[in-house]
Parts: structure tokens; sequence; C-alpha cells
């Protein structure tokens, strides 16, 4: 199996980024919203699973990715807020 790692480092990070910004809907729209968003203006990294582990720098990705991911995701939070989808 295939997965996108930063769609699992934006799922980490985005409820956490959020706690700073109460003013933001949080509905489920507005989530897909922010989510889609940022992944769509990040690069993608996928690795191969096997038995539910991530084989390759998983952890190295992660740290390079992760001012990458809060950038997109800062961004996500400031347009679907002026623009919810709901």
């Amino acid at each position: 199996m295939v997965k996108n790692y930063m769609e699992d480092v934006v799922d980490e990070l985005l409820p956490e980024m959020l706690t700073a910004h109460s003013e933001v809907c949080s509905c489920n729209r507005c989530l897909a919203d922010m989510k889609a968003y940022a992944l769509n203006h990040l690069k993608p990294a996928y690795f191969v699973m096997h038995k539910g582990f991530l084989y390759g720098k998983v952890d190295e990705a992660k740290m390079k990715a992760k001012a990458d991911v809060i950038s997109a995701i800062e961004k996500a939070i400031k347009l679907v807020s002026k623009n919810p989808g709901h």
C-alpha cells in the first residue's frame, strides 16, 4: 500500500493550530476545506506501507516538511475563515 505521509502530518498539526484560532469554524466541511487546501499546496511524500508500518525516512520527512506544512495550514485557516464553505 502506498500512502501520502503529508496527509498524516496535516491531520496531526491542523487541530493543534486551530486551538490558536478559536474564532474559526471547525465544522467537518471547513476542516475538510482547510485540509484539502493545505495538501494541494504541499509536495506529496509517498511511502510504502507494510503491515501498518511506513518504510522510508518518515521522521526525517516530517521534520523537513513541518515548516512547509505549518505555513500551508496557516494559509488554509485564513482563507477558509474568510470564505467558509458551509
